[in-house]
């Protein structure tokens, strides 16, 4: 067993995950939550590195650990273009795009430039592992019925393919062999179909498709999104807010706690049932989907995401997909193993660095005006 260490950092919107592994085990890991008061003093993300570093390395001294001698920093990455999955070491044309949120402004464009932060001052190397940017869509996947309209990746990339790559060194497969149906399912739900180490379709998390989710809306007729948008009941933020905010269970029932609706079921609470039940419903008829995309050539169905902890649902979607391929339920997350375990296949020579050139792996059709 290697004995590389690795600090894995994974900002998010009101929080920093943070990780220390050595040997292949986590031996500290910490969600910090972070005043919001303290946040809102920064007009805007980029200006938070400075006090992203300080809170990180405060908590890191309360626990009596170093970051000297560590291999790898590797960060959850953000911002980019569209790009292939895998390792990307950290270089000047990642921290312009991270820095400048050259994609899209969200707190995980900082992961790359604490990554690069913490080297540069502790020495090592610093990674970026499966960001949100993986784009590996199969042309037909990207068309829609309006011309310049193209759907876009937006997965859980990263624990996708942690749970693909853990699945198949299970079987002793390697995962570029196989071909899987993974079911990310938590507060956002990504259905997405592997085919060879490539997720060639899913469904776009962000932009209302797929499923619906705890505080997402899923995939709506057009014609009534619509007539929403022109009724005059609704601004333009509050429609994006049902997207992805104020969508799916807690726009029928209030909240968005899976646990909660649970026990509303138990005490008799038919809409409840009903709601619960049309979410299983609908990742069901997105798993047959993506079955089909990979022509019923399908290894194993995988459920992972906290939800999938749920037995009813589990039990529901076996019942109802078993005969596409096997299912078998990892549930949680494992974002912080997949960024230490990302940079570890390259310390090892398992794995090549990728180098992130800036240009995307797709920008339109040459033959498409």
């Amino acid at each position: 067993m290697n004995e590389y260490k690795v600090f894995a950092i994974n900002p998010g919107s009101t929080s920093t995950k943070i990780a220390f592994f050595q040997g292949g085990e986590c031996i500290f890991s910490k969600n910090i939550n972070h005043d919001a008061a303290e946040l809102a003093q920064f007009e805007d993300i980029p200006e938070q590195l400075p006090y992203r570093k300080a809170v990180i390395l405060e908590e890191l001294s309360k626990q009596g650990i170093v970051l000297e001698n560590t291999d790898a920093f590797v960060g959850r990455g953000g911002g980019l273009v569209g790009i292939a999955g895998g390792t990307y070491k950290v270089n000047d044309r990642i921290l312009e795009h991270a820095r400048t949120c050259h994609s899209g402004k969200h707190p995980a464009t900082l992961g790359s430039q604490l990554a690069y932060a913490f080297m540069c001052e502790y020495g090592g190397e610093s990674f970026v592992v499966n960001p949100p940017d993986v784009d590996e869509f199969c042309d037909y996947a990207r068309m829609t019925g309006l011309k310049g309209i193209y759907r876009e990746s937006r997965i859980h990339a990263l624990n996708q393919k942690e749970i693909g790559i853990r699945y198949a060194n299970s079987i002793n497969k390697k995962y570029d062999e196989l071909n899987l149906v993974i079911a990310h399912i938590g507060g956002g739900i990504s259905i997405t179909a592997h085919q060879q180490g490539k997720m060639i379709d899913s469904n776009d998390i962000l932009n209302g498709d797929g499923p619906m989710a705890p505080t997402r809306c899923g995939t709506i007729p057009v014609r009534d999104i619509i007539e929403m948008c022109y009724s005059g009941r609704y601004t333009k933020n509050e429609m994006k807010d049902k997207l992805t905010k104020s969508g799916g269970i807690v726009d029928h029932l209030g909240t968005s706690d899976v646990l909660e609706v649970c026990d509303r079921i138990e005490k008799g609470d038919q809409y409840a049932k009903l709601i619960f039940d049309t979410l299983i419903y609908q990742i069901i008829k997105t798993i047959g989907s993506m079955g089909a995309i990979l022509k019923g050539q399908v290894d194993v169905i995988l459920l992972t995401g906290g939800i999938s902890r749920n037995q009813y649902l589990t039990d529901c979607i076996t019942e109802a997909t078993t005969f596409i391929a096997p299912v078998e339920v990892m549930p949680g997350e494992f974002e912080m193993e997949a960024l230490a375990n990302g940079a570890v296949r390259v310390l090892s020579g398992i794995e090549e660095a990728r180098t992130y050139t800036g240009i995307p792996v797709w920008s339109g059709f040459d033959f498409i005006d």
